[in-house]
């Protein structure tokens, strides 16, 4: 019978406690869900202390460093080649539309300027500024949006690491050299002031992408209140959308839908099993293997694959986030740099197929996808052996052509669809055929 109660009080905690409750999204929010389903393309960036270990994000709680010692880290911290504007430029040319930055991670170091804790960038390092703000005037001027991460969870606070009625702690950080138990009310309290600042501090921001809501078990202790955290977001600045990692269906109050590592409705990776949903829908991924700068991660997926990826995302209705991880100096490798160019180069070509586009009428297959605008259709061949494809359109097509240079594509239409007649196999790393209705 207790387990029962505990259960049925997690349940109701989940339901009642964990979300904004009878949200009605305003129409400032509603106009940036639309703007951010057009703008298909954005740049994460993960970069903070880790980076000088050049081991990833994750390096203080694989190796289990104490928290004291990784915080010396701060006293060293000096980013000389640090360059807002290279940082954005890079995406713009890339073809992004926004960028999503790492504003505290999983180690609990602030990007930004906070009075709430002198563990950031510029009160505990020789650097001394404030990088949100570098970033958010950079944005401004060049004319892209600014979306925030930040980290639900922290490896170095003690008020993240409660003991509560099920005796549980995080599921991460349990090496990291805490002894002592803080106070749950204290964090939450913590990260509100925060979230305030970031919200108030530094213009209009587009999104919070919240992360680390899973790393710990459901124990009602622990009261997360997302509810709360989500009303003062959206009070805050009402056209600011919230997404939240936790790996599931969205929660009331939540506005955009994200996919970790693979398209909506795959789950290679196994972060991805969840509910696809109808609102806006974001996956993100790697450029190699791992967000934060890795001095031995080489891995860098070609051009190709990340065109692909980019128009397999389109395809799935969903925007693509490619992740940078900067060096400890500043700088982004020069490999991701000559990528986003490369990409960059190909979305000037094919950048009307892409952006202000939603899922085509003809589901993903597995020689592409197609993608959607007015009276649009837009064919990406990725994939294709043959010289003909048939596709289950029943909308009248009044003409076809390859889109690149508008050469007509003779087509056959009956009841049952539209069949392409193809000049050859295509070969091109995306063969884009445009069809008008």
């Amino acid at each position: 019978m207790k387990k029962i109660f505990w259960l049925f009080l997690i349940l109701v905690c989940n339901v009642q406690l964990f979300a904004q409750q009878g949200y009605q999204p305003s129409e400032e929010n509603l106009k940036s869900r639309t703007e951010f389903q057009d703008e298909k393309f954005g740049m994460f960036i993960h970069w903070g202390l880790y980076s000088m270990l050049g081991d990833g994000e994750w390096v203080m709680n694989n190796r289990n460093i104490n928290w004291k010692e990784y915080e010396k880290l701060a006293s060293a911290f000096y980013p000389s080649r640090f360059d807002a504007a290279a940082w954005v430029s890079a995406a713009k040319a890339a073809g992004m539309k926004y960028i999503c930055f790492t504003t505290r991670h999983h180690d609990g170091f602030s990007m930004f300027k906070t009075k709430y804790s002198d563990y950031n960038v510029v009160d505990a390092t020789p650097f001394k500024r404030d990088i949100v703000k570098a970033l958010a005037e950079e944005c401004k001027k060049q004319g892209l949006k600014l979306h925030l991460y930040y980290s639900h969870l922290d490896w170095r606070r003690d008020d993240y690491y409660p003991i509560g009625k099920t005796g549980l702690i995080g599921r991460t950080g349990q090496g990291t050299g805490r002894t002592t138990h803080g106070k749950w009310s204290d964090y939450m309290n913590f990260m509100n002031n925060q979230l305030t600042e970031l919200l108030t501090n530094y213009g209009p921001i587009g999104a919070i992408w919240f992360d680390g809501y899973w790393d710990k078990d459901q124990d009602p202790t622990w009261d997360w209140n997302l509810g709360g955290q989500y009303e003062l977001i959206h009070k805050l600045q009402p056209g600011c959308m919230i997404g939240n990692n936790h790996h599931s269906t969205p929660l009331p109050g939540e506005d955009f839908q994200m996919f970790e590592r693979d398209l909506p409705g795959e789950n290679t990776a196994g972060l991805s099993g969840q509910t696809i949903s109808r609102l806006p829908l974001e996956t993100c991924e790697t450029m190699n293997r791992n967000w934060g700068y890795d001095i031995t991660d080489n891995n860098y997926k070609t051009t190709k694959e990340f065109i692909h990826f980019l128009v397999k995302a389109a395809g799935n209705n969903a925007n693509l986030l490619i992740n940078v991880g900067p060096q400890p100096n500043g700088e982004i490798p020069a490999t991701a740099v000559q990528r986003l160019k490369e990409v960059g180069e190909w979305m000037k070509v094919y950048g009307e197929t892409i952006y202000g586009t939603r899922g085509g009428v003809v589901p993903v297959r597995d020689w592409g996808v197609t993608t959607q605008k007015g009276n649009k259709l837009f064919v990406h061949i990725l994939n294709l052996k043959d010289k003909a494809l048939f596709l289950p359109v029943t909308n009248k097509v009044k003409n076809a052509v390859l889109f690149k240079n508008k050469t007509a594509i003779k087509f056959k239409q009956d009841k049952e669809g539209v069949l392409l007649y193809l000049t050859e196999a295509p070969t091109d790393v995306d063969y884009v055929v445009e069809l008008s209705f």
